[in-house]
């Protein structure tokens, strides 16, 4: 259920550059790297920070920019066995990856990282991946209706002896997992990510999801999401909607011109060719629609040069001015913030020291008890030996 911003703060996430290139898909330099020994220290600066997720990427062959990839299920194991609090989203494709499987793989990461995992189920947008790896390629509505059979199934494996589930594309005939995952109050079973923009996305987060994922959007677009996964979740008998997570690539310099300057110089050294060519990828997403509503359906050339809309969110600006716009779209039903950025060891840790004490005390003057404000460092070792020697 959504979160109450009188209870609950707003949660962060980050996406974790397990993919070559960065971001943003710019030949401007970006202080970033794609290996393990670089994003362990990050985990370990963002959980310092206050960042309560991070959220590894899907590809599984080069592409517009992202010439190396790491497997975000291993990746993300790995980066729960390096931190203590930090939760890892791991994200799959459904069509490369049985229900099952999935399961059962959560089952253990979950025993391993003392319930940390959570799961962001990609339906999918790049038509070349499945193609190159002889896997059959749906359109756009078949897919979706594919991942609102894999979030049942998903539930069902976690939750139940002897499950049954008769689909179109998933059969489970008297399946027990043993272990399950573990579980709780307020968590039966490891969180659900699912995302889109699509009448078909919206569709699945209403009914099957426990968070939504929303491509960089402003106000207005939030707005509507919001209001249409209201009530596809009173469709399906939920009481509440999922929670609702959004895309935003983040600058924050000390004035709001130098933040501006960067936005610029990001677009004005994109790398053309790459741009086009995912541009040209996902044509068949969005437009495709019925509704011509689906991810990058009207997004500018200057939006996908982060490939996720994440300019449109608008988070760039002082420390001061950032905050404030997610304090706005707190207040509309913002549950968490995924931010990108350019330099990832600095400019996250920047985020935390800068940024998120200013959001939490806006949350307190908008009624958050104090006393629910998170302490970043709760549950952390006293000293982290990597980041005390990187400080020395």
């Amino acid at each position: 259920m959504p979160t109450d911003p009188k209870t609950e703060p707003l949660r962060f996430a980050y996406w974790v550059p397990n993919v070559s290139g960065g971001l943003v898909t710019s030949t401007i330099e970006q202080r970033t790297d794609w290996s393990f020994e670089y994003n362990r220290k990050l985990a370990r600066i963002a959980e310092r920070g206050g960042f309560d997720y991070a959220l590894s990427q899907v590809r599984y062959t080069a592409s517009y920019g992202a010439e190396y990839q790491h497997e975000s299920t291993s990746f993300s194991l790995a980066l729960l066995l390096a931190t203590e609090r930090l939760k890892l989203i791991a994200a799959v494709h459904p069509g490369l990856w049985h229900p099952g499987v999935l399961a059962k793989w959560v089952a253990t990461a979950d025993h391993l990282s003392n319930g940390r995992v959570a799961v962001n189920i990609v339906s999918g947008w790049f038509k070349d991946e499945f193609r190159q790896l002889g896997e059959p390629w749906l359109e756009h509505d078949e897919r979706y209706r594919r991942t609102a059979e894999y979030l049942q199934a998903l539930v069902k494996y976690w939750t139940e002896d002897d499950a049954q589930f008769a689909g179109d594309f998933y059969r489970i005939r008297d399946f027990t997992l043993k272990p399950k995952p573990l579980s709780w109050p307020g968590r039966p079973h490891p969180e659900i990510f699912q995302g889109g923009n699509s009448a078909a996305a919206r569709f699945n987060g209403g009914h099957y999801s426990d968070w939504y994922f929303s491509n960089g959007k402003d106000f207005d677009g939030v707005t509507e999401q919001l209001e249409d996964l209201k009530a596809h979740a009173a469709d399906a008998g939920r009481a509440t909607p999922p929670r609702f997570g959004l895309n935003g690539f983040v600058i924050v310099r000390d004035t709001e011109k130098e933040a501006k300057d960067t936005l610029r110089e990001i677009v004005d050294k994109a790398h053309v060719e790459a741009v086009k060519g995912f541009r040209d990828a996902v044509q068949q997403a969005g437009p495709s629609t019925s509704d011509k509503k689906g991810m990058w359906a009207d997004s500018s050339f200057e939006d996908l040069v982060q490939y996720n809309d994440g300019f449109r969110t608008q988070l760039i600006g002082t420390p001061e001015q950032v905050a404030e716009r997610i304090i706005a779209y707190r207040k509309l039903g913002v549950d968490l913030i995924l931010g990108g950025f350019l330099h990832y060891h600095e400019d996250v840790e920047a985020f935390g020291r800068d940024v998120i004490p200013i959001v939490r005390e806006l949350e307190v003057e908008n009624g958050l008890d104090a006393s629910a404000v998170p302490d970043p460092q709760a549950g952390l070792s006293d000293k982290d030996p990597e980041l005390t020697a990187a400080a020395a």
